[in-house]
Protein backbone atom coordinates (compact mmCIF):
# COMPACT_ATOMS: atom_id res chain seq x y z
CA UNK A 1 0.00 0.00 0.00
CA UNK A 2 1.16 3.32 -0.69
CA UNK A 3 2.66 5.58 1.95
CA UNK A 4 0.31 8.62 2.00
CA UNK A 5 -1.97 9.28 4.88
CA UNK A 6 -5.42 10.52 5.19
CA UNK A 7 -4.39 14.01 6.11
CA UNK A 8 -2.67 14.57 2.57
CA UNK A 9 -5.13 13.29 0.72
CA UNK A 10 -7.50 15.38 2.52
CA UNK A 11 -5.41 18.40 2.00
CA UNK A 12 -5.08 18.38 -1.67
CA UNK A 13 -8.81 18.45 -1.87
CA UNK A 14 -10.39 22.22 -2.86
CA UNK A 15 -13.49 23.72 -1.64
CA UNK A 16 -15.21 25.95 -4.57
CA UNK A 17 -17.63 28.42 -2.81
CA UNK A 18 -21.16 28.53 -5.21
CA UNK A 19 -20.29 25.88 -7.56
CA UNK A 20 -22.86 25.01 -9.63
CA UNK A 21 -25.37 27.22 -7.62
CA UNK A 22 -25.45 29.79 -4.79
CA UNK A 23 -24.94 27.98 -1.59
CA UNK A 24 -23.07 24.68 -2.69
CA UNK A 25 -19.80 24.20 -1.20
CA UNK A 26 -17.95 21.90 -4.07
CA UNK A 27 -15.76 19.40 -3.29
CA UNK A 28 -12.90 19.83 -6.19
CA UNK A 29 -11.34 15.83 -6.37
CA UNK A 30 -9.33 17.04 -9.49
CA UNK A 31 -6.14 18.00 -7.14
CA UNK A 32 -5.54 13.68 -6.71
CA UNK A 33 -5.30 13.43 -9.92
CA UNK A 34 -2.35 15.18 -10.49
CA UNK A 35 -0.17 12.63 -8.04
CA UNK A 36 -0.50 9.14 -9.13
CA UNK A 37 0.78 8.17 -5.92
CA UNK A 38 -2.04 9.18 -4.18
CA UNK A 39 -4.62 8.00 -6.32
CA UNK A 40 -2.66 4.48 -5.98
CA UNK A 41 -2.92 4.91 -2.32
CA UNK A 42 -6.83 5.53 -2.66
CA UNK A 43 -7.60 2.61 -4.65
CA UNK A 44 -5.26 0.26 -2.36
CA UNK A 45 -7.23 1.27 0.37
CA UNK A 46 -10.89 0.77 -1.10
CA UNK A 47 -9.52 -2.72 -2.65
CA UNK A 48 -8.61 -3.48 0.96
CA UNK A 49 -11.55 -2.21 2.60
CA UNK A 50 -13.60 -4.82 -0.27
CA UNK A 51 -11.56 -7.44 0.13
CA UNK A 52 -11.22 -7.50 4.25
CA UNK A 53 -15.64 -6.54 4.44
CA UNK A 54 -17.34 -8.03 1.37
CA UNK A 55 -17.35 -11.67 1.86
CA UNK A 56 -18.34 -12.99 -1.09
CA UNK A 57 -16.29 -12.27 -4.58
CA UNK A 58 -17.62 -9.07 -6.19
CA UNK A 59 -19.00 -9.82 -9.75
CA UNK A 60 -19.72 -5.97 -10.47
CA UNK A 61 -18.50 -2.43 -9.72
CA UNK A 62 -21.02 0.03 -10.85
CA UNK A 63 -19.68 3.60 -10.72
CA UNK A 64 -22.26 6.72 -10.79
CA UNK A 65 -21.73 9.91 -12.95
CA UNK A 66 -19.17 11.55 -13.57
CA UNK A 67 -16.80 10.99 -10.93
CA UNK A 68 -17.19 7.34 -10.26
CA UNK A 69 -15.95 6.61 -13.19
CA UNK A 70 -12.86 8.00 -12.86
CA UNK A 71 -12.44 5.44 -9.80
CA UNK A 72 -14.27 3.05 -10.38
CA UNK A 73 -12.59 0.99 -13.70
CA UNK A 74 -9.45 1.09 -11.90
CA UNK A 75 -11.25 -0.98 -8.70
CA UNK A 76 -13.17 -3.26 -10.40
CA UNK A 77 -9.86 -4.45 -12.63
CA UNK A 78 -8.13 -4.86 -9.31
CA UNK A 79 -10.99 -7.37 -8.00
CA UNK A 80 -10.82 -8.84 -11.20
CA UNK A 81 -14.45 -7.59 -11.62
CA UNK A 82 -16.74 -6.26 -14.67
CA UNK A 83 -17.33 -2.33 -14.23
CA UNK A 84 -20.74 -0.70 -15.45
CA UNK A 85 -21.34 2.84 -15.56
CA UNK A 86 -24.30 4.65 -14.25
CA UNK A 87 -25.25 7.43 -16.25
CA UNK A 88 -27.60 10.64 -16.38
CA UNK A 89 -30.43 9.70 -18.67
CA UNK A 90 -29.82 9.52 -22.31
CA UNK A 91 -26.67 9.34 -22.34
CA UNK A 92 -26.55 5.47 -22.38
CA UNK A 93 -27.03 2.91 -25.68
CA UNK A 94 -29.39 0.73 -25.97
CA UNK A 95 -32.14 -0.43 -23.63
CA UNK A 96 -31.47 0.88 -19.68
CA UNK A 97 -33.57 0.95 -16.30
CA UNK A 98 -33.78 4.53 -15.09
CA UNK A 99 -34.77 5.56 -11.35
CA UNK A 100 -35.37 9.22 -10.17
CA UNK A 101 -33.69 10.86 -7.71
CA UNK A 102 -33.19 14.13 -5.78
CA UNK A 103 -30.41 15.78 -4.81
CA UNK A 104 -28.64 18.99 -2.98
CA UNK A 105 -29.73 20.80 -5.78
CA UNK A 106 -32.16 19.34 -7.73
CA UNK A 107 -33.82 16.37 -9.08
CA UNK A 108 -32.09 14.11 -12.27
CA UNK A 109 -32.87 10.06 -13.42
CA UNK A 110 -30.20 7.83 -14.00
CA UNK A 111 -30.07 4.68 -15.96
CA UNK A 112 -27.89 1.85 -16.32
CA UNK A 113 -27.83 -0.59 -19.44
CA UNK A 114 -30.36 -3.52 -18.61
CA UNK A 115 -27.84 -5.81 -18.68
CA UNK A 116 -25.28 -4.23 -17.00
CA UNK A 117 -26.25 -6.48 -13.73
CA UNK A 118 -27.27 -10.15 -13.85
CA UNK A 119 -29.78 -11.86 -11.29
CA UNK A 120 -27.73 -12.46 -8.27
CA UNK A 121 -24.12 -10.41 -8.61
CA UNK A 122 -22.29 -9.57 -6.30
CA UNK A 123 -21.91 -5.00 -6.69
CA UNK A 124 -20.34 -2.32 -4.96
CA UNK A 125 -21.55 1.02 -5.97
CA UNK A 126 -18.99 3.90 -6.13
CA UNK A 127 -18.82 7.48 -5.97
CA UNK A 128 -16.65 10.03 -5.05
CA UNK A 129 -18.65 11.77 -2.55
CA UNK A 130 -21.86 11.34 -0.64
CA UNK A 131 -24.24 13.88 -0.11
CA UNK A 132 -27.94 13.68 0.52
CA UNK A 133 -27.51 9.88 -0.37
CA UNK A 134 -30.10 10.59 -3.39
CA UNK A 135 -27.43 9.37 -6.55
CA UNK A 136 -26.47 6.73 -4.65
CA UNK A 137 -29.86 5.43 -3.74
CA UNK A 138 -31.05 5.22 -7.42
CA UNK A 139 -27.87 3.61 -8.08
CA UNK A 140 -28.85 0.80 -5.46
CA UNK A 141 -32.55 1.04 -6.97
CA UNK A 142 -30.95 0.25 -10.62
CA UNK A 143 -29.28 -2.87 -9.26
CA UNK A 144 -32.07 -4.06 -7.52
CA UNK A 145 -34.25 -3.63 -10.68
CA UNK A 146 -31.54 -6.20 -12.31
CA UNK A 147 -31.71 -8.00 -9.32
CA UNK A 148 -28.42 -7.63 -7.96
CA UNK A 149 -27.18 -7.49 -4.50
CA UNK A 150 -25.56 -4.28 -3.31
CA UNK A 151 -22.35 -5.54 -0.85
CA UNK A 152 -21.14 -2.45 0.05
CA UNK A 153 -20.85 1.63 -1.16
CA UNK A 154 -17.63 3.22 -1.22
CA UNK A 155 -17.01 7.17 -1.13
CA UNK A 156 -13.95 9.34 -0.91
CA UNK A 157 -15.37 11.58 1.06
CA UNK A 158 -19.10 11.78 3.12
CA UNK A 159 -20.88 15.02 4.42
CA UNK A 160 -22.28 13.26 7.38
CA UNK A 161 -24.32 15.96 8.07
CA UNK A 162 -26.38 15.81 5.61
CA UNK A 163 -27.26 12.12 6.68
CA UNK A 164 -26.99 10.44 3.04
CA UNK A 165 -25.70 6.89 4.38
CA UNK A 166 -28.75 6.81 6.57
CA UNK A 167 -31.03 6.30 3.42
CA UNK A 168 -28.48 3.00 1.58
CA UNK A 169 -29.57 -0.23 2.80
CA UNK A 170 -26.01 -1.60 2.78
CA UNK A 171 -22.85 -0.59 4.41
CA UNK A 172 -21.05 2.20 3.78
CA UNK A 173 -17.44 3.07 3.88
CA UNK A 174 -15.94 6.72 3.16
CA UNK A 175 -12.45 7.58 3.51
CA UNK A 176 -12.89 11.17 4.54
CA UNK A 177 -15.39 13.09 6.00
CA UNK A 178 -16.03 16.46 6.04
Amino acid sequence: MAKITLDEIRQLLRVVPDFPTKGIQFCDIFPLFQRPDVIEAIIDRLVDHVRTQVKTPVDVVVGLDARGFLFGPMLAIRLGAAFAPVRKQGKLPGQTTQARYSKEYGEDVFEMQSDAVQPGQCVVIIDDLIATGGSAKAAEDLVKQQGGIVATYLFLIELPELGGSKVLNSPVFSLLEF
